[in-house]
């Protein structure tokens, strides 16, 4: 039975003598014809010719982040890929997880060259055709308790500015469903150190 496939899916092609994944944008009326690619790089390939690309792999949101680094400083092409992927080679032999424009060659976040070690194909490949990023545990803070009025003093976060900040007077309410009093452990840390002993982590499914 021929496979199908939907608007969205990723999946492999032999072309140009390499086999490429590629994301389907587009399929013709009779469901034979499939335009995959980019909006600015994409061809028009026959359904027998494609195959489902393998299932992504999952990197920590540090690994992203590194990458993110990569590509502000390497730019989003090819280059960046080659730079992360000798990033990635380097610490399996016997280095130390770091970027090169970074202040120091110790392991980019403590775990961080372990993992790397680990995991050196399955990242590399990672790089080369893609990944999904683990979603990191949420934690709230609240650093007083409710009073009669059920006002508090808690963390926030604001994205803009990529910034923590205390907030006095909360509505417990609005504490307890507002995704901007939702915070990582790293953004927590960033704050102040002593303020991870108040963290209390998130349901899943909560607010």
């Amino acid at each position: 039975m021929t496979q199908k496939f939907q608007v969205g899916d990723r999946v492999q092609v032999i072309a140009e003598s390499r086999l490429l994944t590629k994301k389907i944008l587009e399929i013709d009326k009779d469901g034979e014809m499939y335009r995959i690619g980019t909006s600015s790089d994409n061809r028009w390939i026959h359904i027998y010719d494609l195959a489902p690309a393998q299932e992504l792999f999952e990197v920590p949101q540090w690994f992203d982040d590194a990458y993110k680094e990569v590509i502000s400083t390497y730019g989003d092409s090819e280059s960046a890929k080659t730079q992360m992927i000798y990033y990635i080679s380097r610490a399996g032999n016997g280095f130390a997880f770091y970027l090169d424009h970074s202040d120091t060659r110790v392991s980019y976040v403590d775990g961080a060259t372990g993992y790397v070690t680990s995991n050196t194909m399955k990242l590399i490949n990672a790089v080369q055709h893609g990944y999904t990023v683990e979603k990191e545990p949420l934690y709230r803070v609240p650093l007083t308790d409710e009073g009669r009025d059920g006002l508090l003093i808690a963390l926030s976060y604001d994205e803009e500015t990529d910034d923590s900040y205390e907030v006095v007077h909360v509505l417990s309410q609005v504490f307890s469903e507002e995704n901007f009093y939702k915070l990582t452990e790293k953004q927590i840390r960033a704050y102040d150190e002593r303020y991870w002993a108040f963290a209390v982590p998130v349901e899943e499914g909560e607010g």
